[in-house]
């Protein structure tokens, strides 16, 4: 029986990375985003088992329905991958960051990611525990961001930290019921994100920020998410992993 993995932001970057590896690996998967799925269509037939569920992470109901189809769909949730994530719509500095900005940023950051990771962990904690004593595996994809202050997009970095807890408090609750809980924290990414600042982060990296001087793909984040959940890494939990080619080393 195919293992089942549950994957947010998944109609592009990092997300559809991720289902691209765990489709490779033999999972069946269910992805989860906002486009509609007319929209992403062309991007999904190829696939042998991957059910697409258009929604936005920030309401309770299309989180709940994210997880009644992968039940209806495979019976079970194996992984979960907490991807979806956005970025103000305008940066502001600090001072001038709006509240509905704010809003914005943590409702889906933050706030559907720590109660969409409730409702499938409660989900797997109905699940039997395989041979290993394994119900799941969860995996946050949270940010340099979440350490690393940028007060043009405040609101960002406070979401991200909060990511980052709420790592480690499902990781201190669920260690015992056979399921583990860790994150990445990815730095320059290739993605859509951040099209609008490439010729910022295309100098930063030409001036050494990054020790390997090149832009991060997708692809480097979901092999590190899927080492997180294929059980290699069994005996750890509330890791958080920089996947940033070394920009988080302090250099003198």
């Amino acid at each position: 029986m195919k293992k089942v993995a549950l994957i947010t932001g998944a109609a592009g970057g990092i997300g559809y990375a991720t289902v691209q590896k765990f489709e490779k690996e033999g999972y069946a998967c269910v992805a989860m985003d906002i486009v509609p799925a007319d929209k992403v269509a062309d991007k999904f037939n190829n696939f042998n088992d991957t059910v697409y569920v258009a929604g936005n992470l920030a309401s309770s109901e299309d989180r709940a329905n994210a997880l009644k189809a992968a039940l209806d769909a495979f019976g079970r949730v194996d992984v979960l991958v907490n991807v979806a994530g956005v970025a103000p719509k305008v940066r502001n500095d600090i001072l001038e960051m709006t509240e509905e900005s704010y809003d914005f940023v943590m409702d889906i950051n933050t706030k559907g990611t720590l109660f969409l990771t409730q409702i499938v962990a409660n989900q797997m904690l109905t699940q039997e525990k395989d041979e290993n004593g394994v119900r799941g595996y969860i995996a946050n994809v949270s940010s340099c961001s979440a350490y690393t202050s940028s007060t043009s997009r405040g609101e960002y970095c406070i979401s991200k930290a909060g990511t980052t807890m709420i790592t480690t408090l499902f990781a201190d609750r669920l260690a015992n019921e056979g399921i583990t809980v860790n994150e990445i924290c990815p730095g320059i990414i290739e993605t859509g994100m951040t099209e609008k600042v490439k010729a910022k982060y295309d100098a930063l990296i030409a001036d050494g920020l990054v020790p390997i001087k090149r832009w991060g793909t997708p692809e480097d984040c979901a092999n590190a998410i899927y080492v997180l959940c294929s059980g290699m890494l069994g005996y750890t939990t509330g890791q958080s992993i920089a996947v940033d080619g070394g920009m988080h080393i302090r250099r003198l």
